[in-house]
């Protein structure tokens, strides 16, 4: 037997790295990125099992790209519309002023020239949407207004790296760029291209491979689309992580959405992690004994100055003090970006050493395992009540209600909730209902409802009610298996299909389940007593004796068998008789109708 060849043994070391120390740094509270970075310096600086970190690296960089991807996907223009104050405002000051001050002291402490300060003063002022965002969630302060305004600091953030990218180009070419006309002229004609290939071409892409009904051709259509965006970029001289995320604003208001998150999300969560091993690959542990005076020193330095800027940006703003200090506490740390941009600008060569990259991941990742301890510290600074009220527009937050299925049934349903004021996310798998859906202003994402990523992405974490509106028997025990075991707080509120399917929704413990045709079987047969001569008082004291009795047999039934509560069914003939004789004798009417298997549903329609 052959030996294994490098490339699989390599990748096979990076995976079990991956493995071992994510799950036992993110137990110790450290988050996954720091198991990455440390698997990655046992790998390579300790062990020496792999050689060529660059090539792994290179490969990796995906990651990064498919992040930009989903950031993209959540970047709707209403959202960014609500948000821009904070985003646009907020945002913009603490990237300029963190990135200037540090620049400044980069500068000052002689770590590099001007051109290399400026990247590093930049690259330093970024956080790690990672790490502030697992601090959030952790806590459920996600949907507070300290939260909301933290996330859309980290928001222009992630925006902010690629003008960054761009200007290492800038400033490490500017002497052999004689005339720059020509490349600006095509990097706007790609993007531009870009705008609008995705306005026009991505979503009836995805609605026609949707209606194949091909999982893997729509997994493959979006591999497709983020890796051709991000490589049309990269042949325009933009970065590759650009054209990914344009392709993903570009899809943010698609009704495919949540479907393409859950499809990359695999892909993404793998690539970045090898990227961030591949980091810690190229950490030079000679360059960081070395420098380990600096390296302590820089640290506290450089959380201090940031947590300054953004307590007093934050203060003008408006923010009051509690809230201030704790996005302080929560955005101190150097991000995952800032690994991107210093390892680019020491490939460049002209900015500063690998060396100095080295030194500088190394402050970053020291300053992420502090995170935890400044959010912490952060708590202590608070003054009298720490209380924080939710604001329910939050947009992206999710809502209280998670409909599965936006059948005939689930459109009445989905009208009463709205009509109310409630906001309701809802998935279907049918790109034709979806499509006239859209049509009538219904806000409904493509989905796979019987998939725990889809349901993840859809928000049902923060969903208080799962409606199950599916017309699928099959598919509805499905969904209500997997909600109940991976998310027991959400309450299950379910579409039965008929009187042995409520029994047995009965028996796995739903919250509530209605029969879908047995208010409309009450107020059928109602309305033809009322036709026949009955009273409408009389009627419906007629259809609530029904009701009353039905519920009971049920209640029997669950506990005593199908055959219980035969004695609360009416078997006389029922008077006055029809006005009009039927030509033909009258079926019999047994309970045992109620009981077989119906035909399928025929599709639904909006």
């Amino acid at each position: 037997m052959s030996a294994p060849n490098t490339l699989f043994t390599e990748t096979l070391l990076l995976l079990g790295g991956a493995v071992v120390t994510a799950p036992i740094f993110k137990k110790l509270g450290l988050g996954t990125v720091l198991g990455y970075l440390a698997a990655g310096v046992v790998i390579g600086p300790i062990l020496h099992s792999i050689g060529d970190s660059e090539s792994v690296l290179s490969v990796a960089e995906l990651g990064v790209v498919f992040l930009l991807f989903i950031i993209g996907l959540e970047l709707k223009p209403s959202r960014l519309w609500q948000m821009r104050r904070d985003i646009f405002g907020l945002g913009t000051a603490q990237v300029v002023l963190s990135g200037l001050a540090l620049m400044v002291a980069s500068y000052l402490g002689g770590i590099a020239g001007w051109k290399g300060s400026i990247i590093i003063g930049f690259g330093l002022a970024l956080s790690s949407t990672a790490f502030a965002m697992q601090i959030l969630e952790q806590q459920g302060d996600v949907n507070t207004k300290y939260g909301q305004r933290s996330f859309s600091v980290l928001l222009l953030q992630d925006l902010a790296i690629v003008p960054l990218l761009a200007l290492i180009t800038v400033l490490d070419g500017a002497q052999q760029t004689a005339n720059p006309l020509p490349s600006l002229a095509i990097a706007v004609g790609a993007v531009a291209a870009m705008i609008i290939a995705g306005r026009y071409l991505l979503t009836p892409l995805f609605q026609v491979i949707a209606r194949t009904g091909a999982r893997e051709a729509m997994i493959a259509a979006a591999l497709f689309v983020v890796m051709g965006s991000a490589t049309l970029m990269q042949l325009a001289g933009l970065s590759m992580a650009m054209g990914a995320f344009l392709s993903g604003v570009m899809l943010a208001e698609s009704s495919y959405r949540h479907e393409l998150e859950a499809d990359i999300e695999p892909f993404r969560g793998v690539l970045l992690a090898i990227f961030f091993i591949a980091v810690g690959l190229s950490l030079k542990l000679e360059v960081i004994l070395d420098n380990w005076v600096m390296i302590v020193l820089a640290v506290p330095v450089m959380m201090l100055i940031k947590a300054v800027v953004i307590y007093a940006l934050c203060r003008v703003a408006g923010s009051p003090h509690n809230d201030a200090v704790r996005i302080a506490g929560l955005l101190p740390q150097g991000g995952e970006f800032g690994f991107v941009l210093f390892s680019a600008a020491s490939a460049s060569g002209g900015l500063f050493s690998a060396n100095t990259a080295s030194m500088l991941i190394a402050i970053v990742t020291l300053s992420m395992a502090l995170t935890p301890l400044s959010s912490a510290l952060a708590k202590r600074l608070m003054k009298g009540d720490t209380q924080e009220e939710l604001d329910e527009d939050f947009e992206g937050a999710g809502s209280d209600v998670l409909m599965i299925g936006f059948s005939r049934f689930g459109q009445i349903a989905a009208q009463i909730l709205l009509a109310s004021g409630r906001d309701v996310t809802v998935i279907d798998f049918s790109a034709d209902r979806i499509r006239q859906a859209s049509s009538f202003g219904f806000r409904i994402y493509f989905g796979d409802g019987t998939r725990k990523d889809v349901l993840r992405s859809a928000g049902i974490d923060r969903a208080k009610i799962v409606v199950v509106s599916t017309h699928l028997r099959d598919v509805t025990d499905k969904i209500v298996e997997l909600v109940q075991t991976d998310y027991p707080h959400a309450r299950i509120f379910v579409r039965s299909y008929d009187r042995v399917h409520s029994i047995e929704l009965r028996h796995k413990g739903v919250d509530y389940e209605l029969r879908e045709t047995l208010e409309s079987g009450l107020l059928f047969g109602r309305r033809t007593l009322e036709a026949l001569g009955v009273s409408e008082a009389e009627a419906y004291e007629i259809g609530e004796d029904i009701r009353k009795r039905d519920e009971q047999r049920l209640v029997l039934q669950v506990s005593e068998g199908l055959q219980a509560g035969t004695d609360m069914l009416y078997s006389r003939p029922v008077k006055p008789e029809p006005l009009v004789k039927p030509k033909r004798a009258a079926e019999t009417y047994s309970d045992a109708d109620d009981l077989v298997a119906l035909p399928q549903e025929e599709p639904e329609r909006a």
